[in-house]
């Protein structure tokens, strides 16, 4: 039987769309319906504090669809611990947050959390919310010390940073090479620290055929390239892709 990393998709690229024009077109709630009727068995959403694409609305819409098949498909938040996310997260109680740092002014993640990032507050927050039902992944680069310092916080899992990755498998074989081998690093010490691991950001078909491979890969999170795809063949069809892609022969 074929194995590989649950793929959950991040819709935050659909409600972008609806957001350029107003309205109500394309609806985010009918691109979850879609994407979990093609097999999808994650979806995720980002809800950052200017609204420019997932609104609260929207969270607790897509929350509503997904509570009757609660046991199949998992929901994920995903942001920066400010108190209007924390408050949703909460209220929604979603399988997963994951927790990811912001930087003024940015389009998309940059960097995962420093792992000199005081810990206290944090740590709170994660007890917290896991005591609530919602498993608290926090989001790092693949870095020995930013692993560590996640398992400190009494996290369940972490989601590396793969946009360094993404850019060596397009620069060379070689480059991909020795990119891949510090995550596979990485993902070793998490699994031995307890930890279960995700991973997210710019990962596309072409490159899963590699990253699908990292070791104790628990979940990878795309959203910007299978909508893209998405624009040429469908979403129903573009979710199947990425499934395919995820898909690892015993």
């Amino acid at each position: 039987m074929a194995a590989g990393p649950r793929l959950s998709v991040n819709v935050n690229k659909v409600a972008t769309l609806r957001n350029s024009r107003g309205g109500a077109i394309p609806s985010v709630v009918d691109a979850v319906r879609v994407s979990v009727a093609a097999g999808a068995r994650g979806i995720t959403v980002h809800p950052r504090a200017d609204a420019r694409h997932i609104t609260p609305l929207d969270v607790t819409a897509i929350a509503s669809f997904l509570a009757p098949s609660r046991r199949e498909v998992e929901f994920n938040i995903e942001g920066d611990p400010r108190p209007d996310l924390v408050a949703m997260v909460r209220d929604v109680r979603p399988h997963q947050c994951t927790l990811v740092p912001v930087r003024p002014g940015e389009i998309t993640s940059q960097a995962g959390w420093p792992p000199d990032t005081p810990i206290d507050e944090l740590r709170a927050l994660v007890a917290d919310l896991q005591q609530r039902g919602t498993r608290v992944s926090m989001f790092v680069d693949p870095d020995p010390e930013a692993v560590r310092w996640a398992a400190s916080l009494g996290a369940l899992r972490i989601e590396l940073y793969t946009e360094p990755f993404a850019h060596a498998f397009k620069e060379s074989e070689a480059a991909a090479d020795r990119s891949f081998r510090g995550y596979v690093e990485a993902a070793n010490l998490a699994h031995a620290l307890g930890l279960g691991i995700n991973a997210g950001h710019d990962l596309d078909l072409d490159n899963l055929v590699l990253f699908r491979m990292l070791p104790h890969l628990d979940e990878v999170s795309i959203g910007h390239a299978l909508i893209s795809h998405a624009l040429y063949v469908g979403l129903d069809r573009a979710v199947r892709d990425y499934l395919a892609a995820c898909r690892v022969e015993p």
